[in-house]
């Protein structure tokens, strides 16, 4: 492991994240291709990516940034279950089991910024 993120846990679990919520989303209708679909993917990987583009950077404060940003991508991919389910694309035990890994990952960020120093 050559990177300083791939040794985190809360880059892994976000990985794991966006393969779940990749795969929940290929079963969502085909008029949500381009929409539902695609922004529910896009934060689920934005999580992981914002982790791993804030890991290399010069600064605590500027990790503290990105973990900030991948913390806010969580909370849009919560939305988008929101509108899953209420849309009928989701189960209420796939909601539940994917929100409380979402808020496990939540508080994995936040812990994470709270041990770095400005």
């Amino acid at each position: 492991m050559a990177f300083k993120f791939e040794k985190l846990k809360v880059w892994q679990l976000s990985l794991e994240l966006a393969d779940e919520i990749d795969m929940l989303a290929q079963s969502f209708p085909k008029h949500e291709l381009y929409s539902l679909s695609s922004q529910i993917r896009r934060a689920a990987n934005s999580v992981s990516l914002n982790i791993v583009e804030g890991s290399t950077g010069l600064s605590n404060a500027e990790f503290k940034r990105f973990l900030s940003i991948a913390n806010r991508s969580a909370l849009e991919v919560v939305g988008c279950l929101y509108l899953a389910k209420r849309r009928g694309y989701v189960e209420e035990s796939k909601f539940t089991y994917l929100y409380n890994s979402i808020e496990n990952l939540v508080k994995m960020v936040q812990a994470l910024m709270n041990t770095l120093k400005d």
